[in-house]
C-alpha cells in the first residue's frame, strides 16, 4: 500500500469508529471518489486493533474497576454499581452477536452496496437527530436498569447494517431511554470493546486460514495511527459532547448521505 492510502485509512477508521457518523460510510468515498484499490483484510484487522487499544487504554480504570466488581459481587444479590454495569455491557453485546451469527450471510450477499450505505447514513442522522432533541436525558451510567441496556443492545444489532454506525446507534437508543449524553457515549464505547474484539478476532482467523504475504510495516503503521486518532476522538468527544450535543454529528451524516447518492445515482 502506498503511504498516503496507510495514513487516510488509518484516519478514517480511527475517527469514524467512535464518531456517530459511519466509518463504512466513509470508507467507501476513496475507492468510489479516488479509485484506490481495496487495502484487504489483513489492514481492516490492523486498524481495528488498533481502535481497540485506544478504547482500552482510555478507558483503563473503568475497565479495572468493572472488572473487580464483576469478580466480587456481581454473581451476588447484591451487585456493586460497577458489578451491575459489567453485567449490563455483557448482556448488551449478546443481541449483535447472536444476529451477527445468524445473519453474517445475508449481510454480505444483500446488504452491502453504497445505496444501503447512503440510504442508512440518512435515515439514522433523522434518528440521532428526533433522540437528541428529547427533552430530558436525565438518567446517569449509575441510574441505568437492565431494560435499558437491553434496548440498546437490540438498537446496536441493527449497526450489522453497513452505514448505520455502532457509536450512533448505542449513543441514538441510549439518549431516546433518557441517559445523559456523556454517559450515552460512555456507554456506548465501553460496549464496543467486546464487539471490536469479537469481529477482529474472526477476520483475524479467517486471515490465519488464508496462506498470504503481508507487509508488516505497513500494518504497525496502519495500528499506531488507527490507535492515536482514534484515543483523540475518544477523548474530545467525551469532552465537548453536552456543549455541542449531536446536531453537528446529524448534519454532517446529512451532507455524506447526500454526497454518496449524488456518486451512486
Amino acid at each position: 500500500m502506498e503511504i498516503l492510502h496507510i495514513i487516510v485509512l488509518s484516519l478514517i477508521q480511527g475517527l469514524t469508529e467512535f464518531l456517530p457518523i459511519s466509518s463504512s460510510a466513509h470508507l467507501i468515498l476513496p475507492s468510489e471518489v479516488l479509485g484506490w484499490p481495496d487495502q484487504g483484510m489483513a489492514f481492516d484487522v490492523a486498524v481495528h486493533i488498533g481502535s481497540l487499544m485506544a478504547v482500552l487504554v482510555y478507558f483503563r480504570k473503568d475497565i479495572i474497576q468493572l472488572t473487580q466488581g464483576w469478580f466480587t459481587t456481581g454473581f451476588s444479590t447484591s451487585p456493586s454499581a460497577d458489578g451491575k454495569l459489567a453485567w449490563y455491557i455483557i448482556l448488551a453485546t449478546i443481541p449483535a452477536g447472536v444476529i451477527g451469527i445468524l445473519s453474517r450471510d445475508l449481510v454480505e450477499e444483500h446488504l452491502r452496496s453504497g445505496l444501503v450505505i447512503a440510504w442508512t447514513t440518512v435515515i439514522f442522522a433523522l434518528l440521532l437527530g428526533l433522540a437528541d432533541r428529547k427533552k430530558q436525558h436525565s438518567y446517569s451510567l449509575a441510574e441505568m436498569t437492565l431494560w435499558m441496556a437491553l434496548v440498546i443492545g437490540l438498537f446496536q444489532a441493527l449497526a450489522l447494517i453497513p452505514g448505520v454506525s455502532r457509536s450512533g446507534i448505542t449513543i441514538t437508543a441510549a439518549l431516546f431511554i433518557g441517559l445523559q449524553r456523556t454517559d450515552a457515549a460512555r456507554f456506548s464505547f465501553l460496549l464496543s470493546i467486546p464487539i471490536i474484539a469479537a469481529a477482529g478476532g474472526l477476520d483475524a482467523y479467517k486471515l490465519v486460514k488464508e496462506v498470504t504475504q503481508v507487509n508488516w510495516g505497513d500494518l504497525l503503521l496502519g495500528i499506531a495511527i488507527s490507535a492515536m486518532s482514534a484515543w483523540v476522538c475518544i477523548h474530545y468527544f467525551l469532552v465537548f459532547i453536552n456543549r455541542i450535543g449531536m446536531m453537528p454529528f446529524v448534519i454532517y451524516r446529512l451532507i455524506l448521505g447526500a454526497m454518496l447518492f449524488a456518486l451512486l445515482l
